[in-house]
């Protein structure tokens, strides 16, 4: 179900993928769009009506196309349901196949009205078809193309065209035809079974069998040019006769379009090798015309589909340009996240905080040199609604223990339930650096001065510091003798009298 278009319910072409899920072949979606105004996904609406969204909006710069949906199908396996036919391959190559099944029925290209296999379309032109017939402008009999017989003129150009059987009246030849009047020339005068069928016109190319498929296929264009640049000199040539014979001035400004009207009002009695010529070219010139105007047609067609594809790419942009900003914002979400995650696993909510403060020689350090002032501690609470405070520490002292001491200070921070709670602040607090072999733990408390402004309600992030400016002299923080600072590591503790 899922190589299925959600409008045609043949298999994708060209998948594109809404923004509601649904897929679609591109043309079906550019359809839908161009002939409905606010076009709904009409899965959708098959699937639960009541949950239609802006994403049930169908618009092609809102789709985009389904690479691996279309990777996917080109590599299944299928084989041609056609009567007769035992091909079977990969999706990939169906469409190619299409155009080469010798079992396929197609229209006879004359307007016969017949219906005929591929392989039997030859046959049909020689024996069946109502429309291929001439009229031999000698005795004006009525000749299927089976009372023709392939004829080779001299030169400038050896030329393979069908003859009258009965006469020497050269018979017009049809298109699909050309290519076997190339085989028959090149079979007939070429001594070397490894040229292009076109080397009559000028093409060099030489190869295995396989190589000259190869080249035929991919240089249909570059034919065409050197059958129209011979068909001109024909056309000089045949003048140049034509005025040798009357006295005859070809008109001004003979193009391809009007070459085939124009020599048909030839009449130069010069002899039936020149009339005959001038035939097959009329018939040459008439065929050129169908390809270039099938050529034109192909043009626009691809000059549309890449209006299409651009579009498609401005709508993309637009799209990553827009997922680029939401991932931008998603990124500082999640880093505001990691914040608050980090906080969640340090907060204590009993008034007892244990603060760990890693690479202590380094921030020691960063502190003599003025590099880092001072150090924050996570914040904690006194309770689960209650004060929210955190601590500092100057490593190498502040104010009157600068450069002697390790200063520890205590800080009322700005809370949610402030309005909730009794001011000034009041409660005893306690100091510990603890001695890792736990022998002898440094402990010193304050309670605090309730006309200090640090004890007040914040009206700021958070208060002054406030606390112990020689808490320990660093003569005793890095002694041998105590483990305070252990494995680069110390631990402080606070202790809020919450009673």
């Amino acid at each position: 179900q899922k190589y299925l278009c959600s409008n045609c319910n043949n298999v994708l072409k060209r998948a594109v993928q809404t923004l509601c899920g649904h897929r679609f072949c591109s043309a079906c979606l550019a359809w839908i769009v161009r002939n409905n105004k606010n076009a709904i996904c009409q899965k959708c609406k098959e699937e639960d009506p009541n949950t239609l969204g802006e994403e049930s909006l169908l618009a092609e710069e809102r789709a985009f196309g389904d690479a691996a949906i279309n990777k996917e199908i080109s590599e299944l396996r299928v084989h041609c349901v056609t009567l007769g036919c035992s091909w079977s391959g990969v999706m990939k190559d169906f469409e190619e196949h299409q155009s080469l099944c010798e079992y396929a029925l197609i229209p006879c290209h004359t307007g016969c009205g017949h219906v005929v296999m591929r392989r039997k379309l030859a046959d049909h032109l020689e024996n069946g078809c109502a429309n291929n017939v001439t009229v031999c402008q000698q005795c004006q009999c009525s000749l299927a193309s089976s009372q023709c017989q392939v004829r080779t003129f001299p030169p400038p150009k050896k030329l393979y065209i069908n003859g009258c059987l009965h006469g020497n009246e050269i018979i017009p030849f049809n298109y699909n035809l050309i290519i076997f009047y190339f085989q028959q020339s090149h079979s007939a005068s070429s001594t070397n079974k490894d040229g292009c069928r076109f080397s009559e016109v000028g093409c060099t190319f030489r190869g295995s069998r396989d190589k000259i498929i190869e080249h035929e296929k991919s240089t249909v264009g570059t034919h065409m040019l050197l059958l129209l640049q011979h068909m001109r000199q024909l056309e000089r040539a045949l003048c140049s006769a034509a005025r040798a014979a009357q006295g005859f001035t070809p008109q001004p400004g003979l193009n391809l379009r009007s070459a085939g009207k124009s020599i048909s009002e030839l009449q130069i009695p010069a002899g039936q090798g020149l009339e005959n010529k001038l035939q097959v070219f009329e018939n040459i010139v008439a065929v050129l015309n169908k390809e270039v105007e099938s050529s034109h047609l192909e043009i626009l067609a691809f000059r549309r589909q890449s209006e299409l594809d651009q579009n498609m790419i401005r709508g993309l942009e637009l799209k990553i340009a827009e997922l680029h900003r939401c991932l931008t914002q998603k990124d500082t979400g999640l880093s505001s996240l990691h914040k608050s995650l980090c906080f969640s696993e340090q907060a204590s909510y009993d008034g007892i905080f244990l603060w760990k403060i890693t690479d202590v020689g380094r921030k020691l350090q960063d502190s003599v040199t003025g590099r880092t002032v001072g150090l924050y501690s996570p914040a904690f609470y006194t309770a689960k609604y209650g004060y929210k405070v955190c601590l500092r520490v100057y490593l190498n002292g502040d104010g009157t223990g600068k450069g002697t001491h390790m200063s520890l200070f205590f800080v009322v921070m700005k809370g949610d339930y402030d309005a909730l709670l009794p001011w000034p602040f009041r409660h005893k607090v306690t100091f510990m650096l603890l001695d890792q072999n736990n022998r002898e733990h440094i402990i010193d408390a304050f309670r605090p001065d309730l006309t200090s402004a640090s004890f007040q309600r914040p009206v700021s992030d958070m208060n002054v510091a406030s606390g112990c400016p020689m808490f320990l002299p660093l003569s005793k923080l890095q002694s041998p003798k105590h483990a305070y600072v252990k494995e680069d590591t110390l631990f402080l503790k606070c202790i809020i009298d919450t009673n």
